[in-house]
């Protein structure tokens, strides 16, 4: 049914590209809607219409970042990035002010798709595995993760989090204290294997580890194994040291 598709907004101002991808992914199954500039862009991503934004970083007057960085202002809507080929800054710059996923020029737009179907996926788990009231909540120090309203809160205050960073949580805080390597967080957080020369998940952690700052005694919360993975470490019982 029509209803049931999932929309997806299309923002690139090239408009053969955008039509392209348009038709491609409507052949695909989704509702696409593609427009060509920022602002236009900003308004729809905004409306509550969309399920995902693929937005191109180079836009006319207003650009992807500046689109990227109001959206996240107002709305957890999951963005998946355009990106310039060979241009990694681009690619650091967009997750790092909250994009969930990104994609150089040129692309094959199966796998373009595919990236959609996995953000996606990412996004709808809590639905579709909703859990039972008795593991609701994942907890360690002054730290709170509440599963079924995805909030999370550091000393009673909320923190806001993007959806690729409340997944990282999650997974460090189901298995704090212990080593979460790189290879089993990349398929649960990104939805695709590990790859050394992937540093998405790097800057994901830089931007969780920001947020939620150290402990009140100023000890690290997350821990980096160079080249492992991450440990979510336990805060020092009150009164020692």
């Amino acid at each position: 049914m029509e209803g049931e598709r999932k929309r997806i907004l299309v923002v690139d101002d090239d408009g053969e590209l955008g039509e392209l991808l348009r038709t491609y992914l409507d052949r695909e199954g989704f509702a696409c809607l593609h427009v060509t500039d920022g602002e236009t862009g900003l308004r729809e991503a905004l409306s509550g219409r969309q399920d995902l934004a693929i937005l191109d970083v180079m836009l006319p007057e207003k650009s992807g970042f500046d689109v990227l960085r109001e959206i996240r202002a107002r709305s957890d809507l999951p963005v998946l990035m355009l990106t310039a080929r060979g241009d990694p800054v681009d690619r650091v710059v967009g997750l790092e002010l909250g994009a969930d996923d990104y994609i150089p020029k040129p692309f094959l737009p199966r796998e373009l798709a595919a990236r959609v179907r996995a953000v996606l996926r990412r996004t709808d788990r809590k639905e579709e595995d909703p859990a039972p009231e008795d593991a609701d909540r994942l907890s360690v120090g002054d730290l709170e993760l509440c599963l079924l309203s995805r909030t999370v809160r550091v000393g009673g205050q909320s923190v806001s989090l993007t959806g690729t960073e409340f997944r990282l949580l999650r997974a460090l805080l189901a298995s704090a204290g212990f080593l979460v390597s790189l290879e089993s967080l990349s398929p649960e957080v990104l939805g695709r294997r590990h790859s050394a020369f992937d540093r998405s998940l790097g800057v994901h952690l830089s931007n969780l580890r920001r947020k939620l700052g150290p402990y009140p005694d100023g000890m690290e919360r997350i821990r980096t194994v160079r080249g492992e993975g991450y440990v979510l470490v336990y805060p020092e019982p009150e009164g020692r040291g």
